[in-house]
Parts: structure tokens; C-alpha cells; sequence
């Protein structure tokens, strides 16, 4: 038979005292869904709403500011009339090619002394009335007669208002408008013969020749007629400004016109 190991009190575990069981913690009751939300959920202010980020504008360019110009002050040339007694502000000129070359600026004494003299086109400058005067002395019966040329232009610009209720200057610078020609003949000449051609008139020329025209009818008109001169003048301007073929500007007109049209 085998023999029995002896047990060492090592091997030996001694019981444990059992331990008391723990009591049932108390179970709590069942919270209502309401109560639960309300007391898990923390309470939060509602987030106000975003601002839609608007697209970068276009940085806009300032308008430049409009600088109000001062109104021009009266100029005392604004009321002065032509030998005393004729307006030139109401004056208009129709014919653009002229018009640099028809000054109708205010003057009451349409007399320069000659100072635009040495200027080239200097004439431009000067008053249209005063063209007028010398262009009557440049004939054989006013020669340096300056005081007589004046005198006659003035009666005959006195004439016209009466006659026409218009303004006398008005009524010379349609005249000239209608007497001034727009096209000549020129001579060329090729080796022994000589060729008529028709060429445009430079508007300082077209000026020149209507004044030159007008005074020379006035004069013509005067001879073996008991008129005075500043009547005929008158009468010269006002048929003139009205185109009338029979006064003697507008019929040299026609004649130069007519053979430059055939030399064409």
C-alpha cells in the first residue's frame, strides 16, 4: 500500500470567514422624458443668424466734381452801340467759311488808325463797317476823304432801319453772304498758250471782293443821278441782302460764277 503524504500545514489553507453580502442600493425612480431633457440638456440662447458675407464691391472712382464757372461779369462793350444808335449784339453770321473774317465786335467809332496795318490778315480784325468806309474811299470820289465815307455809310445804315425796320448791320453782312463769290478763273499758261481754270475763292479774298463790289455799285448808281450817295449805298445793301439779281454786287457774283463753270 501507498503511503500517505503527510499534508505540510503550508498546503493547508485555513477557510476564509465569508464576507456579508452588500445590500441592493436602492434603485432610483424612473425620471418622465420631459424632466430628463430638461435636466440633461443645458439650457442655450438661440445664435442669431449669420450675416450672408456679401462679394468684395468695386472700389468705385469718385466722381470729379463739377466747378461751377463764375458767370462773366457785364463787360461795358456789351452796350455799346454802332455810331450811337445800332445794337451788334443781336448779329449773326450764317456762312461759316466768312465768318473768321467778318468782325462784328462792338465799336462806336469804327475807326482803328490803321494799326492792323503791318499784321498779316490783320484786316480780320477789324470792324466790318470800317472795311466798308475804306472801301469807299478807294474809289475816285472819296479819296482821303475819310470824314465824307464816314458820313456816308452812317446815313445809309439810318436809311436801311428806317426802311427795312432791321438791323442795318445785319442786312451788310447778309449782303456780303450773298455777294461774296465762290469760285473764279485763273490763267494758266502752257509754254505759248494760255488756259482758263476755274479755282475756290480763299474766304479773306471772297470778303474783299464783295465789299469791292457793293462800293462800286453804290458809286455807279450815284452818277448822272440825283440821289445822294448814302441812299444808293443803302439801296446797294438792301438789295443785296435780299439776293436781288439787278443790284450790280450780286450780278458780278453770278457773272464770275458762271464763267468759272464753264472753265471747268
Amino acid at each position: 500500500m501507498e503511503e500517505e503524504k503527510p499534508q505540510t500545514p503550508s498546503q493547508e489553507k485555513p477557510a476564509e470567514p465569508s464576507e456579508p453580502e452588500a445590500a441592493p442600493a436602492p434603485t432610483a425612480p424612473p425620471k418622465t422624458p420631459a424632466v430628463k431633457a430638461a435636466t440633461s440638456a443645458p439650457t442655450r440662447t438661440p445664435k442669431a443668424p449669420k450675416a450672408k458675407k456679401e462679394a468684395p464691391k468695386e472700389p468705385q472712382t469718385a466722381e470729379p466734381v463739377k466747378e461751377e464757372k463764375p458767370k462773366p461779369k457785364p463787360s461795358a462793350l456789351d452796350n455799346v452801340l454802332m455810331f450811337g444808335r445800332f445794337d451788334v449784339s443781336e448779329v449773326h453770321i450764317d456762312d461759316p467759311g466768312i465768318a473768321r473774317y467778318v468782325d462784328i465786335s462792338p465799336v462806336a467809332v469804327p475807326h482803328t488808325g490803321g494799326k492792323h496795318t503791318s499784321k498779316a490778315f490783320g484786316k480780320a480784325k477789324m470792324s466790318i463797317v470800317e472795311r466798308l468806309i475804306n472801301g469807299m474811299m478807294r474809289t475816285e470820289d472819296f479819296t482821303g476823304k475819310k470824314i465824307k465815307s464816314y458820313r456816308a455809310v452812317e446815313d445809309a445804315f439810318i436809311i436801311i432801319q428806317g426802311k427795312t425796320k432791321r438791323n442795318p448791320l445785319q442786312m451788310l453782312v447778309d449782303a456780303l453772304q450773298n455777294a461774296a463769290p465762290r469760285e473764279e478763273v485763273t490763267r494758266l499758261q502752257y509754254g505759248g498758250i494760255s488756259v482758263p481754270k476755274a479755282v475756290d475763292v480763299a474766304p479773306a479774298r471772297r470778303v474783299d471782293l464783295a465789299l469791292r463790289h457793293i462800293c462800286r455799285g453804290a458809286l455807279d448808281s450815284s452818277h448822272k443821278s440825283k440821289k445822294p450817295i448814302g441812299e444808293c449805298l443803302a439801296d446797294e445793301i438792301i438789295a443785296a441782302s435780299n439776293g436781288d439779281v439787278n443790284c450790280y454786287s450780286v450780278r458780278k457774283k453770278e457773272e464770275v460764277e458762271r464763267v468759272s463753270a464753264s472753265a471747268r
